[in-house]
């Protein structure tokens, strides 16, 4: 997270694999964003805030399966990961499931051992600030079905990793993972076979340092997972692993800045035109890079890469957007449109006009109008959506990452419900 996660937060086009170069303004810059502050009541949720947030990423996930959303977090400062689980509706308790984590930066719930319970997946950098020294590994914090969970250590002692996500990819009916390892100097992309008892087999995808994040879907529509990889650093490219069926992969650069400073940020997969097939949405957004005052770039915004089929995917800006981070694809209004929010976690925060949260309404034909729901608290870095209420309708959670200043409309993990009419 300094200088990219040290590297990451702080630092952390298409069929051709040219260089997409310096990005021209989009039509959606252009469109006066509409004021919907007033859309959102927001509540602050799990701990108070002590000090200054490191919420580095967090995942809305029905742990115990009550039928109640809960929230899965990286509290980077605290080295814990925490479950905040909604024990009746509206009502969240806040409890620490592991506290020797040294800087969790993603977490997914899954159920890795296929026993019927969601274990929590978590990857771990190791340090915040940049720093070259194997200390990253992969942890699952194993669910016994009474929600007690044991850590167990699946990689350790490798270049910082970013990301970790699980699916079958050699289609012997075990999950494997996909780990994203950021570094610095140095960093891979690696896919981890399930050899069964908890037992794994490393076999790498690429060796650039860098990886924001690894999202795991059929993009060729062949009927297996492949791997799409956010890689920042000097590289600042979105590369495609296809796969085979039986964990071979064929990797290629499917998106690709020459702005050395590009500030890659976030990449998740999102339907956005309703094809059935899985699109990319990305920012660029982070504030940290050659120059020493952290905060937004002109070129700062959120994209998205439309899925063509066999593996081409075609470039679209959506927006600008200073400092952007955690693209999110959701159906805010209910209207069967795919959606788009993303945060601003790198902005003038001194400045009372400066946006911490916009959603882009898409009006069904992938024309996207921006809307601020949020311009406090500020330093927003992560996202999720999820029904909390049980009336169908998603709401927003975020957390905030406080790692410059001004250090005042702090917030660490707030819940963002639509407001009755």
């Amino acid at each position: 997270m300094i200088a990219r996660w040290g590297g990451i937060v702080l630092s952390l086009l298409c069929a051709s694999c040219a260089k997409q170069g310096d990005l021209p303004p989009p039509l959606a810059a252009r469109v006066a964003a509409i004021d919907a502050t007033s859309l959102f009541q927001s509540q602050s949720v799990g701990a108070p805030v002590v000090g200054m947030p490191w919420i580095a990423h967090l995942r809305a996930a029905d742990l115990d399966r009550d039928g109640l959303a809960d929230v899965l977090v990286c509290d980077a400062r605290a080295n814990a990961v925490t479950w905040v689980r909604q024990t009746a509706p509206g009502r969240f308790a806040e409890t620490t499931l592991a506290a020797d984590i040294p800087s969790p930066v993603h977490v997914e719930a899954v159920d890795l051992d296929g026993d019927g319970d969601l274990d929590v997946l978590v990857a771990s950098l190791g340090q915040i600030f940049p720093n070259n020294d194997r200390i990253g590994a992969v942890i699952v914090l194993e669910n016994d079905g009474q929600h007690r969970f044991s850590k167990r250590i699946l990689l350790d002692r490798v270049a910082r990793v970013s990301d970790v996500q699980a699916a079958d990819l050699d289609g012997d009916g075990q999950l494997d993972l996909a780990v994203g390892q950021f570094g610095y100097d140095q960093g891979e992309i690696r896919w981890m076979r399930n050899l069964g008892g908890w037992k794994f087999e490393s076999r790498n995808l690429l060796n650039l340092s860098g990886t924001v994040n690894v999202c795991i879907s059929d993009f060729t529509g062949d009927g297996h997972p492949d791997i799409a990889a956010l890689v920042s650093q000097q590289w600042e490219e979105i590369h495609l692993f296809t796969n085979d069926g039986r964990g071979n992969f064929s990797g290629k650069v499917i998106f690709g800045s020459t702005n050395e400073d590009f500030a890659s940020s976030g990449l998740r997969i999102a339907d956005l035109n309703r094809d059935g097939k899985p699109d990319l949405l990305f920012t660029n957004g982070d504030g940290f890079g050659p120059t020493p005052q952290p905060g937004p770039r002109p070129w700062h915004g959120v994209q998205w890469l439309e899925n063509r089929g066999s593996g081409k995917f075609q470039f679209h800006r959506i927006a600008d957007l200073p400092g952007a981070y955690a693209p999110l694809g959701v159906d805010l209004d209910g209207d069967g449109a795919t959606d788009v929010v993303a945060l601003s976690a790198f902005n003038e925060w001194t400045k009372p006009g400066a946006v911490a949260m916009v959603w882009y309404r898409n009006d069904g034909k992938q024309n996207f109008t921006p809307h601020i729901l949020a311009h406090r608290p500020t330093h927003l870095l992560t996202v999720d959506a999820a029904d909390f209420s049980g009336d169908g309708r998603p709401a927003l959670i975020t957390g905030a990452f406080h790692a410059y200043p001004p250090y005042r409309d702090m917030s660490r993990l707030t819940l963002w419900r639509r407001a009755r009419p």
